[in-house]
């Protein structure tokens, strides 16, 4: 077998293997299985890069886009009518007949029954996807349902999107792109974790990531796609819709799974099926789409200017629900911030019982008006903490009194000029500031100490074991034995992991400080604009003020952090210790690139673009996305796009791989 046949050969099984595991849920091979395929066809189109094509499961992950191009859409994307109810939906169905049989009047036990479609709404994000010959050509938004935007590599990178289909068929179809439920629970924890704002919802979260311009963080995100609808060529199209949903599916896509009733009772009595599983499922769903199943009854009932004539969205109630606000009780944060929280009585929500709910700060509570002993309209709308939107007085309700000291370690509070939060002080003797800052102090974006969970931290502190994470560094095998749910091997484990951690790179090592306002990016800033952890320590607020990246608020917060007495002998403890922060980055004299401004387009051989950025940066050079009349330098591989033509238009100068090799080479200067 020649290497072309093999590469058409993987590629198929790939295909197949994918298919399987992202749209059927039904792995054939082990995972270790398909990765020794995939690495295999990797290797071959490295080795021949003039048989790599678009739609090869390789090039899920394209280049970089500038912004996304406005498209006109090929066919129109309609908005759907919404019913809120059973007389609503009644209504609608009783047009569908008047405008299909001519027939009046409220339905009654003789009207003709017409054969519906229904399927879960699925709350994500529309999209379009066009396929010529069966391969996967573009997809684009919704936009405006005239235009949306091109967001085909974006797309390329969700699995259960086939490159090519299993015939090689002209279609375009329609879907939505969405977030498990489960992954978004995991976005949500890593975005706390690294101090970075959360998602809403699971959809904020999926059109969030799909609008990335770097493929690599749609990628990382974890989306999928349900596909609700298909146009064919006339010789290919199915009868109804229903035929088309099943057509898709064999032709390789994830569809909606659709039910056939016969008339609107049945319609009702299957939205009320989906409202009492739905929190079960992995995927948000606000409600049930109902469709004529007939495609010639579709296209006879036609459309207004806004909405078809032939479907119609049943959303379901809103997820609020009312119950007593029993106490309102405080929360201390590592950083010392206090945040007011409501207890309820409590309720099923949503599909699970909620207890607590988020006030966020003393100014929403001042604007709800919030009081114990109020009723209070709660809210989760897949949303990870449920919050209180709105309170009712009753006889029962006490006025609200603002906290004046902390309540953990009762010491008074202060006021944070230019926020809306109190603040305790205590940074040393508040045990939930101290657990707090323990546990960020372990965390992956951080020390990454494997095995340090909030159970044993508490149980750290509690025992006054520790008062700092510096003195994780000093505990004992027999320390550790002593707590809960510690055995002789797990406890050497948890030894082993804190001592694996003093080795260090800068970067986490100021993220795990835990300085306020500093997080994992402005952490990476300092460690490019300062050698050592000396010069970080000994800079003025001006030296910080001068640095791209980090404002007056966040320089003035790292200068004193540097100040505190109490925070510079943890340091020097963990230093003496043992814990050697390296870093990576270059001393100033060896920034030969410091200043400069490179920017990457198509691909490199040698180099991924991650590599490339990485080293840039170590030289002291900036890496922006796309090109301005700032720009230094692009570095051109093979299949450069836009960000090209721009360089040659502006007139900057354009190197090739061979020239930023030797650019970052030790004998070369620029």
């Amino acid at each position: 077998m020649d290497v072309q046949e093999k590469i058409k050969k993987l590629r198929k099984e790939i295909e197949l293997y994918s298919y399987y595991y992202y749209v059927e849920d039904n792995p054939k091979i082990e995972d270790y299985e398909y990765d020794a395929l995939f690495r295999e066809l990797q290797k071959l189109e490295n080795e021949h890069p003039e048989l790599i094509t678009p739609d090869s499961p390789t090039q899920r992950v394209g280049g970089i886009s500038e912004k996304f191009n406005a498209v006109a859409h090929k066919n129109r994307l309609y908005s759907l009518d919404n019913a809120n109810n059973d007389e609503e939906l009644a209504r609608w169905y009783e047009r569908v007949l008047k405008d299909t049989t001519g027939l009046e009047g409220q339905l009654t036990l003789f009207s003709p029954k017409i054969p519906l479609a229904c399927e879960y709404k699925i709350d994500g994000l529309a999209v379009s996807l066009t396929y010529v010959n069966g391969v996967f050509t573009q997809g684009l938004t919704r936009g405006d349902g005239i235009t949306g935007e091109d967001i085909t590599n974006n797309l390329k990178t969700i699995k259960a999107i086939p490159l090519k289909l299993f015939e090689p068929l002209n279609v375009e179809v329609r879907g939505e792109v969405y977030m498990p439920v489960s992954s978004f629970e995991k976005l949500n924890a890593k975005q706390l974790e690294t101090g970075q704002k959360t998602f809403a919802n699971p959809r904020n979260a999926a059109a969030g990531s799909v609008r990335q311009l770097d493929p690599k963080i749609t990628a990382g995100r974890d989306l999928s796609i349900f596909i609700y609808g298909g146009i064919f060529e006339k010789k290919d199209a199915p009868k109804t819709h229903s035929e088309t949903m099943e057509k898709l599916s064999k032709l390789g896509f994830r569809t909606n799974k659709v039910t056939v009733v016969n008339g609107i009772d049945d319609a009702v009595k299957f939205c009320k099926s989906v409202d009492e599983i739905r929190h079960g499922l992995d995927w948000a769903t606000d409600g049930v789409v109902i469709k004529v199943d007939e495609l010639a009854k579709q296209e006879e009932l036609g459309f207004t200017s806004r909405v078809p004539k032939w479907a119609i969205a049943f959303k379901f109630p809103p997820e609020e629900v009312w119950t007593e606000l029993e106490s309102i009780e405080f929360s201390v944060g590592r950083t010392g911030i206090v945040t007011p929280v409501a207890n309820l009585k409590p309720v099923l929500l949503a599909g699970s019982t909620v207890a607590r709910a988020s006030l966020y700060n003393f100014d929403e509570i001042k604007r709800l008006n919030v009081e114990a002993g109020d009723r209070a309209l709660v809210k989760k709308a897949a949303e990870i903490i449920p919050k209180v939107i709105k309170t009712e007085k009753t006889g029962k309700s006490k006025p609200f009194k603002m906290p004046e000291t902390c309540p953990c370690c009762s010491t008074p509070l202060v006021e944070i000029e230019g926020e809306v939060a109190l603040y305790c002080p205590n940074k040393t003797g508040c045990s939930a500031q101290i657990k707090g800052r323990i546990e960020y102090f372990v965390s992956k974006n951080a020390m990454d100490i494997e095995g340090l969970g909030e159970c044993i931290i508490s149980q750290l502190v509690e025992r006054k074991m520790v008062y700092s994470y510096a003195d994780l560094y000093e505990l004992t095998k027999e320390q550790l034995l002593e707590l809960d749910l510690i055995a002789e091997k797990s406890a050497q484990n948890l030894l082993d992991a804190i001592n694996a951690s003093k080795n260090v790179k800068l970067p986490k090592f100021i993220n795990a400080l835990g300085i306020r306002l500093v997080g994992k990016e402005s952490a990476d800033i300092l460690a490019q604009n300062f050698s050592d952890l000396n010069a970080l320590k000994s800079a003025s607020i001006e030296d910080l003020n001068a640095i791209d990246g980090i404002g007056e608020k966040m320089a003035k917060s790292i200068y004193d952090y540097f100040r505190n007495e109490e925070n510079l002998k943890a340091i020097d403890k963990v230093l003496s210790l043992g814990l050697k922060p390296e870093n990576t980055y270059r001393r100033e004299e060896d920034l030969k690139l410091k200043g400069l401004s490179f920017v990457l387009t198509g691909t490199l051989e040698e180099f991924s673009r991650d590599k490339a950025q990485e080293i840039l940066k170590s030289l002291g050079a900036k890496t922006p996305n796309s090109v301005s009349k700032n720009t230094d330098y692009v570095i051109a591989g093979a299949n450069a796009g836009s960000k090209l033509t721009k360089a040659q238009n502006l007139g900057i100068k354009i190197i090739n791989e061979e020239e930023f090799k030797k650019l970052i080479s030790d004998k070369e200067e620029i």
